[in-house]
């Protein structure tokens, strides 16, 4: 079963500095039948202006996992981490027991266009932790990439959670699929361009649950708002 979250369907508040797009309840957007998927809380598309940002603010028990599509995001923390997360690069932060943070756009003069990812922990009073690596196009073009995982396998950074988050760049017409192991759960989120997914037409934003599927096929769409190559994240949740 393949439940459609449409892209146009979404929350969006948009602050001036900060255009945001919320698949689920965020905010003053609540809505009872999108509070989540499985242990997955929060997709906010986010585009901030110039120099703007998030200042800084406090999170705890949470797994938030941030995926840069364009621009440069400066981030700092109460560990004393201080970073600049650029496309193809993954930020990992686990709040834990409590950690404040600011990201600000690290550019006067270009927007920074990112995916802010919450997940729920596995248990809650964890050690605040920090992890930022890049994962090279050439390792996500035509292919699935493994990004987030509980085990940090392939070099993947680590999520407290049975959560497995895999990214890929199709051209039209390529495809890849993904088996689900019985019991697990996937959510497809297109971070932008156009795909089909087991037939059904996605675009930029939208989003799709997936329940009871042993296969998912994702086919490079190319139709013409796809600006080309399709940049797609897939969620294995239990």
């Amino acid at each position: 079963m393949i439940a459609i979250r449409p892209s146009r369907e979404r929350g969006h508040a948009d602050h001036g500095w900060l255009d945001s797009w919320h698949t689920f309840s965020f905010a003053d957007y609540c809505d009872p039948a999108h509070m989540g998927f499985r242990d997955l809380r929060v997709i906010n598309e986010d585009r901030v202006q110039p120099g703007a940002g998030f200042p800084t603010h406090p999170h705890r028990d949470m797994e938030i996992v941030t995926y840069v599509l364009a621009g440069a995001l400066e981030h700092k923390d109460s560990m004393g981490t201080g970073s600049v997360i650029r496309p193809g690069e993954v930020q990992r932060m686990s709040a834990g027991t409590g950690v404040t943070h600011s990201e600000y756009n690290a550019s006067r003069t270009e927007p920074v266009h990112l995916l802010q990812i919450w997940i729920l922990p596995e248990r809650d009073g964890l050690r605040p932790e920090y992890e930022q690596k890049m994962f090279p196009e050439s390792e996500r073009r035509g292919r699935w990439r493994v990004i987030v995982s509980p085990d940090g396998v392939d070099g993947s950074v680590t999520v407290h959670q049975d959560v497995r988050l895999y990214a890929t760049l199709l051209e039209r017409g390529e495809r890849v699929t993904h088996t689900l192991a019985p019991d697990r759960h996937a959510w497809v989120q297109v971070a932008r361009g156009g795909v089909r997914l087991n037939g059904n037409a996605l675009g930029a934003g939208d989003g799709a649950a997936a329940s009871q599927e042993a296969t998912l096929e994702l086919v490079g769409d190319g139709r013409p708002d796809a600006a080309g190559r399709a940049e797609i994240l897939l969620f294995d949740l239990a």
